[in-house]
């Protein structure tokens, strides 16, 4: 498909829309979250787990992708395992750790309630060609990689 045409943009016009993007998906999440009885800690832990798919993680890797302490991941994960969102199975070749598991049919219920979002989203990528496609995953990629190192700079700075 060809690229449709596209108006000029400044660093600070992308800057305003990234910003509105954000907090529609902030806004977005937390309804999520409320219509599925979850907080949004935890829908974003599922998501990880969900996107990790049959490569279980451990809960030190949900810890670390979330950036939390192994000790509040186990709250996030028993909050999810009570609300049968998730199983904890046996690491196969180390019995002191566990990996975890997405439930089917919470999966179900997590893509009917993503997939009119999702539909759309498919819709939009439609209209971006292979190489704007490319750039626009480069650019999350690297925005995504950007605001872990402000999250860590924020976390070792001393408050005034």
């Amino acid at each position: 498909m060809d690229g449709k045409s596209r108006p000029p943009a400044t660093p600070a016009q992308a800057l305003t829309a990234m910003d509105d993007l954000i907090a529609a998906h902030l806004i977005g999440q937390q309804e999520m979250a409320r219509r599925l009885n979850l907080t949004v800690t935890d829908l974003t832990c599922f998501g990880y787990v969900l996107q990790a798919g049959p490569d279980l993680l451990t809960a030190g890797d949900l810890a670390s992708r979330i950036q939390v302490t192994t000790g509040a991941v186990t709250g996030i994960l028993n909050r999810l395992e009570r609300a049968g969102f998730v199983t904890r199975r046996p690491d196969p070749t180390d019995r002191r750790r566990v990996r975890v598991a997405a439930v089917p049919s919470a999966v179900a219920r997590v893509e009917a309630a993503y997939g009119p979002h999702y539909t759309r989203l498919m819709t939009l990528f439609a209209d971006y060609t292979p190489a704007e496609l490319a750039v626009i995953t480069d650019w999350f990629t690297r925005a995504t990689a950007l605001a872990h190192e402000s999250r860590v700079e924020l976390s070792v700075e001393k408050p005034d």
